[in-house]
């Protein structure tokens, strides 16, 4: 009985630590993301998927130079994603020993997945072009004058890193929770990440349902910002 304890008792520890995985952790997988987040490098992984190579001939598949392709695989061989071995004068570059043929393709899965929403967000747009084309950054100067309520949809670590100013904060997927703070008798401006962001869309499709007079930001936080207007930032 008492084994028994101490077995469920690590058991437990062991799910603590995966859901709520320590600060060390966190950072060794932002250093392997950080690795990956390189164009280059991903483009020197494809080609050593196809065939053991050395750095020039690796170089020339991926368009660099020799000393460009060597710093990228060093940095690929300090994470582990790609392994050497010495072949008479030539080093020889390979893939890893670990699942990097599973890291790619998740990445890519993820590619996929947000190239279709993005072609389902145009595709709708087609159907409903008033759902994407929204309210300009002109127009919005004009709106914010008559007392429109700006709504900033995107997350509470994006807000704070800057958002237009006098816009409040209600992520889409806490929206519905929020929906008595917000005035019937006034118009409601939502805006998230651009022209292509879904967030946006979503938002004002749920306050409509409602009976709210929403409308989105067509351009959304970028546009704002590339119009050269002034942004406001949350200091903690």
């Amino acid at each position: 009985m008492v084994l028994w304890r101490q077995q469920k008792s690590q058991i437990a520890a062991m799910a603590m630590k995966m859901i709520d995985p320590p600060a060390e952790t966190l950072t060794e997988l932002a250093d392997i993301a950080k690795t990956l987040g390189h164009a280059h490098r991903l483009a020197l992984l494809e080609a050593i998927f196809q065939h053991e190579s050395s750095v020039e001939r690796l170089a020339e598949l991926s368009g660099l130079s020799v000393t460009n392709a060597s710093q990228h695989l060093q940095q690929l061989r300090r994470a582990g994603f790609v392994q050497t071995r010495r072949e008479g004068k030539h080093v020889l570059y390979r893939i890893g020993a670990g699942p990097v043929a599973n890291v790619l393709a998740a990445l890519r899965d993820y590619l996929a997945h947000q190239q279709a929403e993005i072609q389902r967000v145009v595709s709708d747009s087609i159907q409903h072009p008033e759902h994407l084309e929204g309210v300009s950054i002109e127009e919005l100067m004009h709106r914010l004058e008559e007392g429109v309520l700006l709504l900033d949809v995107r997350s509470e670590a994006d807000y704070a890193a800057g958002h237009i100013p006098g816009a409040i904060n209600i992520p889409t997927e806490a929206l519905e929770d929020h929906f008595a703070e917000l005035p019937r008798d006034q118009d409601i401006l939502a805006y998230c990440g651009g022209r292509y962001c879904v967030l946006s869309i979503q938002a004002v499709s749920l306050l409509r349902a409602q009976g709210f007079k929403a409308h989105r930001l067509g351009d959304g936080f970028p546009g704002w910002r590339a119009a050269g207007l002034r942004v406001e930032a949350v200091r903690h």
